[in-house]
This record gives C-alpha cells, sequence and structure tokens, in this order.
C-alpha cells in the first residue's frame, strides 16, 4: 500500500510547485499487468500506479504538465536478494522473459531521461516497458 499511498501525498504536496512543461515519471511494473501469485501485494500497488499516472496525466495536460510511466521487467535490484523471489528461485530470475535474462538497472536509465526531458514534449499518459519483450498491453 505504500507504494500507491506515497504517490498521492507526494503529489498533492509537488502539484503547487509544477509549472508548464515540467514532466513527472513514474515506476509501475510488469507485474501490474502480468502479476505474480506470490506477489500480489506488490503488483495491485504497481497496478493502481498504472492507473494513478494515466489519471494523472489527464488531470494535469491543461496545465501543461507531462506524466508517463515505466513498467520494468525483471531487473536486478536489492528486492531480489532481500525476499523478492522464493528460496531457490534467484538463480533463474529473468530467464523467464523473451530475452532469457534479467536486467541491469542502467537499462531502465535513458527511458526515464527520455520522458523527463523535452524531447518527450508530445508525450504524456504512456506507460514504457523496459522488459525484456515481455508485452505490458
Amino acid at each position: 500500500m505504500v507504494n500507491i499511498i506515497f504517490m498521492f501525498a507526494l503529489m498533492k504536496a509537488a502539484k503547487p510547485h509544477l509549472e508548464p512543461g515540467s514532466a513527472i515519471v513514474t515506476t509501475t511494473s510488469v507485474q501490474a499487468f502480468d502479476p505474480s501469485p506470490n506477489l500480489m501485494d506488490y503488483a495491485a500497488t504497481k497496478a493502481a500506479i498504472h492507473n494513478f499516472t494515466i489519471s494523472l496525466a489527464r488531470q494535469l495536460i491543461d496545465a501543461g504538465i507531462r506524466v508517463n510511466g515505466v513498467a520494468p521487467g525483471p531487473i536486478w535490484t536489492a528486492l531480489q536478494l532481500n525476499g523478492g523471489q522464493l528460496p531457490g528461485e534467484l538463480a533463474a530470475f529473468g530467464q523467464e522473459s523473451p530475452m532469457k535474462r534479467a536486467g541491469q538497472p542502467v537499462e531502465l536509465a535513458p527511458v526515464y531521461v527520455f520522458l523527463a526531458s523535452n524531447q518527450a514534449s508530445y508525450v504524456t499518459g504512456q506507460i514504457y516497458g523496459v522488459t525484456g519483450g515481455k508485452k505490458i498491453n
């Protein structure tokens, strides 16, 4: 629940300070589109963030503020080492992706930079998948 409740609180605090041309980039997950049974709570909050992102984009479009999201697939993060994977499944993490591997955090960075930049000035209300080839829609 913290994942989505935090987003509402942060936007309530940030909204008065955002100017036209500002960009908001959220992080959802491939889990929002194809949840794993053992990650039900996480997947549900990430699905809520997906919906929040699209709704916020519609709410802020007239103010000239763009809102987009990134939906990572299997990415090597501290979460995987601290209970994100079931015991014994860590070695196979990411192997189910079409690329047959987990991604690295650095492989996400260009998408965030693009969405935050003026190069994405005509992009809002979109979720970009960085999933190793797994579809998000």
